[in-house]
Parts: C-alpha cells; sequence; structure tokens
C-alpha cells in the first residue's frame, strides 16, 4: 500500500490529513525555509498520523487540526540538527527555496484554480515573505516556531506550549525575544504591489541592459545582494552590501557568462512581485527585492540560482493569462570589460556538489 495519501483510498484518515495538508505545508515551510524538508515533514507527519487513527479501539482525536500541527512542528524541529549540518558545509549564502504565488486576481480562472497547490495558495502576504524568512534563520528553532505559530498563524501562547511541550511562561519569553529581534531587523511595512513591480521592471531592464546611471538611481546607499548559486554556479560567497559594489556585482552578471537572450517572467515569489527568469524552457533565476518604505529605492537583493532550488520553476506553470506581467525577451548588456577571476567577489571554481 502506497504511503502517499493521495494514493490511498478516500477513507477519513486520508480526507482529514489533505483536508489539513495546505496548513501545514505553510507552517513547516516557514520553519524550514526548503520545500524537499518540508514535504518529507509531511509524509513523516502523514505515516504518523495514519498509524494513530488506524489503530485498533484507537481512540477518537477531539481536534485532528492540532494534533497533526503538533506533529508537524515537532517533525520539524527534529530534522533542524540535520539542516543545521547541511547548512554549514553549503556553499555561499542560504537562502529559503523560491515558491511562485499567483496574483489573488488571477485565481478566478479555472485554469489558475486547478494549478492552486499548498505552496501557493499558503504564501500570499508580507509575513511570509523572502525578506523575512531570511530574518528568520538567525533566529533558535525554537525561537521561529514561536514566532511562526503566534505572530503568522495567530495561535494563543497556550496553544503553542502544548504543541511544543513548554510551559507558557517560557513560550511568552521565547515570543518576546522573537518578536524584538525580528522587528529591530524589518520594521512592519508593505511595499505597494504596483510599485514594487515597477521597481522590479525597471532594476531587471537596467541591470541586464548595462544601464549603470539607472541601476544607482534604484539602489540605496546600503543596498545588501545575496546570491544563493549552491556552489554550482557562479555566485558571489558572501552577501555583497554598498550601492557600488552591488552594481559592479550586477554589472560582473550582466556582461559575462550569461544566455545571450532570457525570458523574463514577472510574478508573485513568497508574495512579493518578483523576476523569474528562464534560458530557453530552463529556470535560470528567481530575483526578489525589499524596498526603503520612505524613498522606495531597492536595499535588499534575493538572487536564488542553485538549479536544486529552481527545479519546482516551470515556464508552462507561469502562463496564467496575466500577460502584461510577461516581459518577454530581454537581451544580456554586451561585454565591455573582462572580469578579473574573483575581483567581484564571484565564485570562479565552477560547478561542485552541495
Amino acid at each position: 500500500m502506497s504511503d502517499n495519501p493521495a494514493e490511498l483510498p478516500d477513507d477519513t484518515a486520508t480526507r482529514v490529513f489533505v483536508g489539513h495538508r495546505e496548513l501545514l505545508f505553510s507552517v513547516v515551510y516557514n520553519l524550514l525555509g526548503s520545500v524537499s524538508d518540508t514535504e518529507d515533514v509531511l509524509q513523516e507527519t502523514w505515516l504518523a498520523w495514519a498509524r494513530r487513527v488506524r489503530q485498533p479501539h484507537a481512540e477518537e482525536i477531539d481536534n485532528p487540526r492540532a494534533y497533526l500541527v503538533r506533529i508537524a512542528v515537532n517533525q520539524a524541529l527534529a530534522r533542524q540538527a540535520t539542516i543545521s549540518r547541511r547548512r554549514e558545509t553549503y556553499i555561499g549564502p542560504w537562502l529559503p527555496e523560491p515558491l511562485i504565488t499567483q496574483i489573488p486576481e488571477a485565481r478566478n480562472t479555472p485554469q489558475a484554480a486547478q494549478a492552486t497547490d499548498a505552496a501557493e495558495s499558503a504564501l500570499r502576504n508580507e509575513s511570509v515573505s523572502m525578506a523575512l524568512l531570511v530574518i528568520l534563520e538567525t533566529l533558535t528553532p525554537l525561537e521561529r516556531a514561536v514566532f511562526v505559530l503566534h505572530e503568522v498563524f495567530g495561535y494563543a501562547h497556550t496553544e503553542i506550549s502544548e504543541i511544543l511541550g513548554r510551559s507558557p511562561s517560557a513560550i511568552r519569553q521565547l515570543a518576546h525575544r522573537a518578536r524584538e529581534h525580528v522587528q529591530a531587523r524589518r520594521p512592519r511595512y508593505q511595499a505597494d504591489p504596483h510599485l514594487q513591480q515597477q521597481v522590479t521592471e525597471r532594476f531587471v531592464a537596467a541591470a541586464l541592459g548595462g544601464d549603470i546611471a539607472d541601476l544607482m538611481s534604484l539602489l540605496a546607499p546600503d543596498v545588501t545582494m545575496w546570491t544563493d548559486g549552491g556552489g554550482k554556479v557562479r555566485s558571489a560567497l558572501r552577501p555583497v552590501t554598498g550601492r557600488d559594489k552591488v552594481a559592479r556585482l550586477l554589472n560582473g552578471y550582466a556582461t559575462s557568462r550569461l544566455p545571450e537572450a532570457l525570458d523574463i517572467r514577472y510574478r508573485h515569489v513568497n508574495g512579493d512581485p518578483s523576476a523569474v527568469v528562464f534560458s530557453g524552457d530552463s529556470p535560470y533565476a528567481v530575483m526578489v527585492m525589499d524596498l526603503n518604505p520612505s524613498n522606495d529605492q531597492v536595499t535588499d537583493i534575493y538572487l536564488v540560482t542553485n538549479p536544486d532550488k529552481l527545479s519546482r520553476v516551470r515556464l508552462d506553470g507561469l502562463d496564467d493569462g496575466d500577460e502584461d506581467t510577461t516581459a518577454g525577451q530581454i537581451e544580456a548588456a554586451e561585454p565591455r570589460k573582462a572580469i578579473e577571476p574573483g575581483d567581484d567577489g564571484l565564485d570562479e571554481s565552477g560547478p561542485r556538489a552541495g
């Protein structure tokens, strides 16, 4: 018999699990930032749930939702040690795996509704943006679990104490530390989606077209750029900070080693208007930007090029009928200056296992 609930007979245990899978996916993804790890945790959660409810003479579970969330959260926490060891050997900055999310208005078509899955529908707002997920990586696993459950999903401290097996007072302390940590690094601010998309389109056109003047005007003086290639593609080995350095790094990308023509699709990634880049039918990069609330300059750039993290990004999956967000073909800038190995902070070692 299959361990996949979607392939099992339509019994009560399967229906209950599938009915809560979207919530479980969203909770666990926010704890781990990895779709593959999230899917593994959900598989373990399903197996534990199925064993429990299918035991002969098993007592009825009064609150299946709470029971499943408790299993999933604790399974996710149990994987943190393995994930941490894996990231210690990760080459360059580690960024969360990007998830393509449809624009809410585009969900009204039958095609869009059919294409919607747990990964898309669970991620729509600022609280699970790429920027916040990066900050959540700096919390302890318990602090992150408390923050996600309380701030994102609205669980009371008493409910979280039951999920994590900690006292309510300990949960309140964890919540206070996590909230202060997050607020110190990311004030609650939601950029206007239309403005953010306009800035994103201008930014991509300037970066790939080699328009340094326009690019510099869009970048905040203290802008930081993270490039996650995982050691498998050319990328900076550490975050790059400062307008001049970031512009130089982007110029290095645009003038060397890029495919001759890139297909740029503007879509929502983790709820934010972003650029999804294809070379032919293959995903090449996902770029997400964060803006300054006072002047709408770009303060943070998250560029994911690790092919392992782009395996779920498909060109056909982006054709949802929202034609005005498709940029079409953009030619890369003509090479104007040879980039000396290492002078732009990029990893020049070529493909590696990671």
